[in-house]
């Protein structure tokens, strides 16, 4: 249980989620409005009684999230029921923004706690996945290293009795060249973690993620101010693992396939270099135009592996370029795809659970600025424009063509707080895709 709920049978005040007008006959309410309260979206108002609190009143938000300024916008210790609103969005926004990174230092006060309605099991879910996506994202890069990501990944396989594996040394070296040419100049050696569940007769839904635990850039260096928040670009795969454990939590009817590349990009005398020509599973072969590209050359040999076991859905989630960003900025995914139906579900998957995400074109036009000279293709454009379709050209490379592909450019991180987005790590785009899915495939859960 989230530290944010309270047990059953817990004793709690209740809530009142109103909207303005037809609010000022519940009990205590003259005195709310008497102090001002207007029920604005996400205003609250504590209500007195018997020396004491007696309830509150709370302004209904306008998103899931908006119920994330109850946590902290209620006293410290006091415990808490919903009177009214919707009891699965009250649920996943309080949980969103009870969120804090406390693992080296406490916060500043604890949470108000809530009684979680029957019924709300599949926000819970969400939740719990979102809050572990977030402690991965969160966690300094020498307190997670590729095999403590990929130890992530199994934990979560033995939460919900999926099947796990990591593969590793020369296992790597041969089946996944790519990833472990990215990841050989660390001396926290590369791997690739397996998680499959679901039932042999259900429709294989296969995630990708892209996960570097810290990027420095490789020889290609970035500069200081740039290096700063590199923990975080392992945020594709806390994302997509965050999907499949939501998946999994959620008992949908499908399998799941998920692949994180877990690697670390480093500078050393083993690093692959500029100019290096590096073989992919695929056997295509890639000039390395740029270490610092080296999302991408994960991604292909994960999207080469998806792809043989013929799934029905295929996503990667990643954080690719600052290109996506610059064009789109930190709170809009870069959506890519193949399949128009398979992007449609995820637009509108977002637009439903207030996580909007924005389309670009794989233009084919670009698709020539990837030729070298001397490999099948380098791993970045001759020209310095549309780094992200760009990128995404690249990725298409290595995905078949007759599997529904999508590929989330994201940020992962909130760059200042917000009510159920607390600043740090963010499974951007997990809550769309887990929407996405049920609709693509027509499924319950």
């Amino acid at each position: 249980m989230l530290p944010c709920l309270l047990p059953a049978g817990a004793d709690a005040l209740p809530i009142h989620v109103v909207s303005p007008g037809g609010w000022e006959s519940l009990p205590g309410a003259g005195f709310a409005k008497a102090s001002g309260f207007a029920a604005k979206p996400g205003e609250i108002a504590l209500l007195p009684g018997g020396g004491g609190i007696s309830g509150a009143l709370f302004g209904k938000p306008k998103a899931a999230e908006g119920y994330g300024a109850l946590p902290f916008g209620l006293p410290e210790g006091t415990n808490w029921k919903l009177e009214s609103g919707d009891a699965a969005e009250a649920v996943l926004g309080w949980c969103l923004g009870a969120y804090r990174y406390t693992r080296f230092k406490p916060g500043r006060r604890a949470p108000a706690r809530l009684a979680a309605p029957a019924g709300t099991e599949a926000a819970l879910a969400e939740a719990a996945a979102i809050w572990r996506a977030r402690d991965l994202i969160n966690a300094p890069a020498n307190h997670l290293g590729p095999a403590e990501l990929a130890a992530a990944v199994g934990e979560v396989a033995s939460l919900h009795g999926a099947r796990f594996r990591v593969i590793e040394g020369a296992e790597l070296a041969q089946g996944f060249p790519a990833v472990h040419a990215v990841g050989h100049g660390s001396p926290r050696a590369p791997r690739v973690a397996v998680l499959e569940w679901g039932e042999a007769d259900a429709p294989l839904v296969a995630l990708c993620g892209k996960g570097v635990c810290f990027d420095t850039g490789g020889l290609d260096l970035k500069p200081p101010s740039s290096m700063l928040r590199m923990k975080k670009d392992m945020g594709g795969a806390a994302a997509m693992l965050a999907v499949a454990e939501a998946l999994m939590a959620l008992r949908a009817p499908l399998r799941i396939l998920l692949l994180v590349g877990a690697v670390e990009n480093s500078v050393s005398g083993e690093a692959f270099r500029p100019l290096d020509v590096i073989r992919t599973r695929k056997g295509l072969t890639v000039e390395v135009g740029n270490t610092d590209a080296e999302g991408r050359l994960v991604l292909s040999d994960l999207l080469t592996h998806a792809g043989e076991h013929a799934p029905r859905l295929m996503l990667d989630g990643s954080t690719l370029t600052g290109a996506a960003r610059v064009a789109l900025g930190p709170e809009l995914p870069a959506l890519f795809s193949n399949d128009d139906e398979w992007a449609a579900a995820l637009i509108e998957g977002g637009l439903a659970v207030g996580e909007p995400m924005w389309r670009l074109p794989l233009h084919e036009g670009y698709a020539s600025w990837l030729d070298s000279r001397i490999a099948d293709l380098n791993n970045v454009a001759t020209k310095p424009m549309a780094g992200a379709i760009v990128a995404a050209l690249f990725l298409r490379r290595f995905v078949p063509d007759n599997v529904p592909w999508a590929h989330l450019d994201l940020y992962a991180w909130n760059d200042s707080s917000r009510p159920g987005r607390p600043e740090g790590g963010e499974a951007t785009g997990m809550r769309a895709a887990v929407s996405a899915i049920r609709s693509y495939l027509g499924i319950a859960f």
